[in-house]
């Protein structure tokens, strides 16, 4: 009778990354009715979005990255509006508010979302195009299809260029079956450690909450590894090379300290699209957008000057 045991043993062990994600609460319609904003029903599934800024101006579409919803973005959309963009954010599929759907979260799984929400506000030309982290890649490789959609190209903290990541996240990404166990079982505890306790500012600590409900949302878990397998395992040398050759206006800034998107990455960029111009924000690291919110903002307003 020992093996029945061992087996049921086997049984549970296989099950827990199952029984961890059934144990989340999907988004609901409460939680979407304690904010701002609204749904757009795309053919994937409801994403949300909200404006921000005048109701006329030059309009910018902002994408945030891999793992926090568009609140890791609110500042840059602020200050953006300050300067007189009319900006839309909206939320990736598997974070905030927007809906978790199947399918692997590649180049054309977030492409053809931010493709139909563009469709939906009726936005088809001088976009001020601006990508954050896995939101970079994914406004890169958006840009390069479609370069009759854009004035200018800003990239924050890129990825796409030069990425590092963890021992963990690097075997979860290659590993099939077993990288799905191991990231469904031990992801979230140490996401949850990675976040700061206290943040260097009220909108810091802000993005630091919205990363600690992500970890309770069902979904998210999966949504990230999804998106390390497909979106972030793209280099875009191609897309930007093109990007280069049809003369979209690219900005790109970096984080001096950044050990996500090291500083490295300047030079490379440079390599492959000479006509980038490039800015440096002192003493950040890859949480720029809401630590060092106001020198991005000087940085992205300076580079535009030139």
């Amino acid at each position: 009778m020992w093996y029945y045991w061992i087996l049921g043993a086997f049984v549970v062990l296989a099950a827990l990354p199952l029984l961890f994600e059934r144990m989340r609460k999907p988004v609901s319609e409460w939680d979407r009715g304690q904010t701002t904003g609204d749904l757009a029903p795309l053919s994937q599934g409801s994403t949300h979005y909200r404006w921000v800024g005048p109701v006329r101006g030059p309009v910018a579409v902002i994408v945030h990255g891999i793992s926090t919803s568009s609140a890791s973005i609110d500042g840059l959309a602020d200050g953006l509006g300050e300067m007189g963009y009319r900006v839309l954010v909206y939320d990736l599929y598997g974070r905030g508010l927007s809906d978790t759907v199947s399918g692997r979260q590649n180049r054309a799984f977030f492409l053809r979302q931010l493709t139909e929400l563009l469709a939906y506000h009726r936005l088809s030309e001088d976009i001020t195009l601006v990508g954050y982290s896995m939101g970079g890649a994914i406004a890169t490789a958006f840009s390069a299809d479609n370069p009759h959609f854009i004035k200018q190209l800003i990239l924050v903290a890129t990825a796409g260029v030069v990425t590092e990541e963890s021992k963990f996240s690097e075997f979860c990404r290659k590993t099939p079956v077993l990288g799905d166990w191991v990231h469904g079982v031990f992801a979230r505890r140490r996401a949850a450690k990675a976040i700061p306790k206290v943040g260097p500012s009220s909108m810091a600590g802000k993005v630091y909450a919205a990363q600690r409900l992500e970890l309770r949302r069902r979904g998210y878990l999966p949504a990230v590894l999804s998106s390390r397998r497909g979106m972030l395992s793209e280099a875009q040398e191609k897309d930007h090379r093109r990007l280069g050759r049809v003369d979209v206006p690219t900005i790109a800034i970096w984080a001096e300290h950044d050990q996500v998107i090291p500083i490295q990455a300047l030079g490379v960029l440079a390599q492959w699209h000479r006509a980038v111009h490039q800015e440096v924000v002192a003493g950040a690291d890859h949480a720029m957008p809401y630590t060092h919110c106001p020198q991005l903002l000087q940085a992205i307003v300076k580079a535009m000057k030139i």
